[in-house]
């Protein structure tokens, strides 16, 4: 009756670990010893009212390109960190400058040959009659960036073009965001501050809150799109989730501590304009060019609380803002704070959502052949020894009476 008893509680932790391991796989992965959530975050840049979102991308190489589209009349502003930035458009966002309006954001994979989007969806939005009028015609104001994906995929003469950028324009929509490895995150990756052979797959993210003032009733609402394409490693909550591998590919090298304690010179392993974190931010606040500039300041330090290293030589980072003037909101600091906190989820969300491709493994696919099964393996050896040792104890009979 004691070999009995005993034999079920082998069973059943047997059973237990794996069912863990089963559901675990669909709710969180295991990296570093860490437990990291992937309950989705809620809300989507869409969550704006007037704010449209549409993706295309290339089937032949993993590259794209998103547009996200204002349905009423947008103030834009912009922030330009990176040392590398691939942009179009970006002077006319000065509050300086005369043009008080936006039309559209473009996010391109493809580095400067990606820029060409922004022409098709020229092209989409003159059909649509939209653009700033002129004493001539309506001139559709299209501001862009590009991140460099040339090195995924093996034929970099494969880029975003005008095509696809009418592609995405036409499919915008008010629906939730979809992301991981769509538009201009379909061929994004982070930790490449040492070569791409150690970097991982990331993609595309969006996130929104809305706040409400308990005093007029009134809610404001922010949102964020996000294409990560970092140098650096990302973090959640200060965890390391995604970034440089370790030769064999299976764990984390931090990048941060590795740098500093080799204290190499990196520029031969890095090319110059490879990497780049391109976003948007959009709200339904009043905001004038210089508060949208503002804005998008600070919502840097969303990628800054995600991503280390960030704004490096080789990322040519950039935040655009949209303001719809919806809401007769105009605080500037809660806006701006919203924005960072938006950014750095959105961040988070892209590297959760994204799947892996040959040679750059997602968090998921690294979880699965990593450090995840490795502690499981070593919780059940553990385990099984417990057994062993109860079974030297003259115990058996207790734990056969609960049985």
């Amino acid at each position: 009756m004691s070999k009995i008893g005993i034999n079920f509680i082998e069973v059943a932790y047997l059973n237990v670990f794996l069912l863990i391991t089963l559901f675990d796989g669909g709710h969180s992965t295991k990296l570093s010893g860490e437990l990291i959530k992937t309950d989705p975050f809620g809300g989507s840049i869409t969550n704006v009212r007037g704010i449209l979102v549409g993706h295309s991308s290339k089937v032949e190489r993993p590259t794209g390109c998103t547009v996200i589209l204002c349905n009423t009349t947008c103030v834009g502003g912009v922030d330009v960190r990176g040392s590398a930035p691939g942009t179009r458009e970006t002077d006319l966002l000065d509050p300086i400058n005369m043009v008080q309006i936006v039309n559209a954001i473009v996010l391109s994979g493809g580095s400067v040959f990606g820029l060409d989007t922004a022409s098709g969806v020229v092209r989409c939005l003159v059909e649509k009659k939209m653009g700033f009028q002129t004493s001539e015609r309506p001139v559709p104001i299209v501001p862009a960036a590009v991140l460099y994906d040339l090195s995924v995929g093996n034929d970099s003469f494969v880029v975003p073009d005008a095509n696809l950028g009418y592609s995405a324009c036409l499919a915008a929509d008010n629906s939730r965001v979809i992301e991981g490895n769509v538009g201009a995150g379909t061929g994004a990756s982070v930790g490449k501050l040492f070569g791409m052979k150690y970097a991982m797959k990331a993609g595309l993210g969006s996130t929104s809150l809305t706040v409400r003032d308990p005093t007029t009733n009134v809610s404001v609402t922010v949102g964020a799109l996000v294409a990560v394409n970092a140098v650096g490693d990302v973090y959640k909550n200060g965890k390391l989730i995604a970034g440089a591998r370790t030769l064999d590919g299976k764990q984390f090298l931090n990048t941060i501590h590795t740098l500093i304690g080799i204290g190499a010179n990196i520029t031969r392993n890095s090319g110059f304009g490879t990497a780049t974190t391109i976003a948007c931010v959009a709200t339904d606040a009043k905001l004038t060019k210089a508060q949208a500039k503002k804005v998008s300041q600070m919502a840097h330090d969303g990628f800054s609380r995600a991503i280390n290293p960030i704004h490096t030589m080789f990322d040519g980072d950039v935040i655009f803002t949209l303001a719809t003037g919806l809401v007769p909101i105009s605080d500037v600091n809660l806006i701006g704070i919203m924005a960072a906190e938006t950014i750095e989820r959105a961040i988070i969300r892209a590297i959760e959502q994204a799947t892996g491709i040959p040679g750059l493994p997602s968090i998921h696919e690294l979880s699965s052949t990593g450090d995840k099964l490795v502690f499981n393996i070593a919780i059940l050896a553990f385990s099984l020894f417990f057994i062993n040792v109860l079974r030297a104890s003259n115990i058996k009979e207790t734990f056969t009476v609960y049985c």
